[in-house]
């Protein structure tokens, strides 16, 4: 077993984000490889592809929830917020302009590191709430069920959520209902912080080391992932040429 991560961080936490990790590569891998004609999946119809990445972007910010828990129970400022919050901001630009290039008709105008970075200012807004973030949560996420209007269609304000139909786009992670996720990940970490702490604080099996560790880089993986996979088969098509 390994001893407990440093304060404000939890090894079990990072793993469980590792391991979200893995499987958005594995699943951005097969992307890849229908995007290159290697295989022919329908990743925007399919159900087995859409529960996954429902999946996935569930886990990242249940975990993203759970890690503001953390890092305010350690007594995280807001200068160091806002420092966490400008890289996360600034690879959300990245992406953008990176969607653009190779998808100039799909690029990303607010995928899941656009989402991050600004449910996580109003999380952290939230946090006072305790309990209550809860039910403001299904709140969150039971209101684009409710409410939609075609003003939200467009980029500038599919942000939102409120849309009547999903935009093109490589990838989209609106506000709403997804700060719901955060949030209840939120509330489960103040939880856990103040009845089970030991959940979280808790040795990790050493066969899960690897898993930590990646959740400790996840927004440099995140970043480098795809362009590593993409180039990697771009590679192999040229030499199978």
């Amino acid at each position: 077993m390994r001893t407990p991560g440093p304060p404000g961080r939890s090894d079990r936490l990072d793993a469980l984000r590792g391991l979200a990790m893995v499987w958005m590569a594995v699943f951005h891998f097969c992307y890849d490889l229908n995007h290159f004609g290697l295989i022919r999946q329908a990743f925007r119809s399919d159900p087995f592809w859409l529960w996954q990445r429902t999946a996935i972007v569930t886990l990242f910010l249940a975990c993203a929830g759970l890690a503001l828990a953390l890092a305010l129970h350690a007594g995280q400022g807001w200068p160091r917020f806002w420092r966490r919050w400008a890289q996360v901001a600034g690879c959300a630009v990245l992406v953008s302009a990176g969607s653009a290039l190779m998808f100039p008709r799909s690029w990303i105008s607010f995928g899941i590191l656009h989402g991050i970075a600004v449910m996580l200012v109003l999380a952290r807004l939230a946090a006072p709430l305790r309990g209550w973030l809860w039910l403001l949560g299904l709140v969150a996420i039971a209101l684009p069920r409710l409410v939609a209007d075609p003003f939200f269609d467009s980029r500038w304000t599919n942000w939102l959520g409120l849309v009547t139909r999903k935009p093109v786009t490589e990838d989209w992670a609106p506000v709403l209902p997804w700060l719901g996720v955060m949030l209840w990940g939120l509330a489960a970490g103040q939880w856990l912080l103040a009845r089970r702490p030991g959940w979280l604080a808790g040795a990790l099996p050493r066969a899960l080391a690897p898993l930590a560790a990646l959740g400790r880089w996840s927004l440099s993986f995140y970043m480098l992932h795809q362009p590593v996979l993409i180039g990697a088969l771009m590679l192999y098509l040229w030499i199978r040429r």
